[in-house]
């Protein structure tokens, strides 16, 4: 039984793909299974997608939602209350908390002291596990497998949580082979590196993405962090990589375009492309990824369910 979701390492494939057809199903009709049930959105970093989808997520199940936009600002919070505190007196009011920290490792904290699921809704620079989990169901979908893939992950891999979450749940599926590219400055970790040898998956480094483009199933897409790192940093990493009308011709015609949004600089296409242009997914993701976190809620909370023993078969 998984109780809390904190990290992508929970999953196997199997309950991956349990995940995904049950989220195929939640696209259709009205669903009543979380009725009576309580949500908290409690987000200590600021969010648009991630927390709105979640509460669109709990309310189309038939549940409801408490909220806050920015939990650093509660009372308790201000009074010097601590985290582990504030999770125990709302996990009596709730049946779930979904949790956004600045902290690296705060989920982790927090599913300890709760007596309801807790779900990582990204931590710092550790881990953004739903995100992911959205990402595969949005590489499944759109190219009918998880496997035999070339992915080129490209932007700020130091700081970026969804990459290191993505990479868990990549390790897990077969030939996989991952091009990293960044600023020098802003490498993947080694933790990832060693994982992804550990899981006998192919990588790289790259510092040159229009050679990569032609050579790719998906292009994973970050922006570069900003508040997560100095101003030079900053200045030495900005504008470095860009998709453009021009290069997006390089790619295949059946890859794809990933990000988890927003988008800032590092995308510089047309409303028209970005409608017309079947490559460019970004939009289907984050659509993508309400349907998942409603598949997500309903297990944790009614773990109805079996995992299933074999990949389901392509939309």
């Amino acid at each position: 039984m998984v109780q809390h979701f904190i990290e992508s390492q929970q999953l196997t494939l199997n309950l991956m793909f349990s995940l995904f057809q049950r989220a195929d199903q939640l696209r259709h009709g009205t669903h009543e299974v979380l009725k009576g049930k309580v949500m908290a959105t409690l987000f200590y970093e600021p969010s648009t997608r991630t927390r709105l989808s979640f509460e669109s997520a709990m309310l189309k199940l038939g549940g409801q939602v408490i909220t806050t936009e920015n939990a650093k600002e509660f009372a308790a919070v201000v009074k010097g209350e601590s985290m582990e505190d504030t999770i125990r007196v709302i996990a009596s009011y709730v049946d779930c908390i979904v949790l956004r920290h600045f902290e690296e490792g705060a989920a982790k904290k927090a599913a300890a002291m709760s007596t309801v699921p807790v779900v990582n809704a990204g931590d710092g620079r550790g881990q953004h596990p739903t995100q992911a989990l959205l990402d595969m169901y949005t590489i499944y979908r759109e190219l009918g497998r998880l496997d035999h893939l070339k992915i080129a992950m490209v932007g700020d891999l130091a700081n970026g949580r969804t990459t290191r979450s993505l990479s868990y749940l990549l390790g897990k599926c077969e030939d996989i082979e991952i091009m990293f590219v960044s600023p020098p400055h802003l490498k993947v970790g080694d933790d990832i590196k060693d994982y992804l040898n550990k899981h006998h998956v192919i990588w790289h480094e790259e510092t040159n993405l229009d050679a990569v483009l032609p050579l790719v199933d998906i292009v994973y897409l970050t922006r570069i962090q900003r508040e997560r790192m100095s101003s030079i940093d900053y200045f030495n990493a900005k504008g470095n990589y860009i998709l453009t009308q021009k290069n997006l011709q390089a790619l295949k015609p059946t890859a794809r375009v990933l990000h988890p949004l927003p988008h800032v600089e590092e995308i510089d296409l047309s409303m028209e492309v970005e409608q017309t242009d079947p490559r460019v997914a970004y939009f289907r993701q984050a659509q993508n990824g309400l349907y998942v976190r409603m598949a997500l809620l309903d297990f944790l909370l009614n773990q109805k369910f079996e995992e299933q023993p074999t990949q389901a078969d392509a939309p």
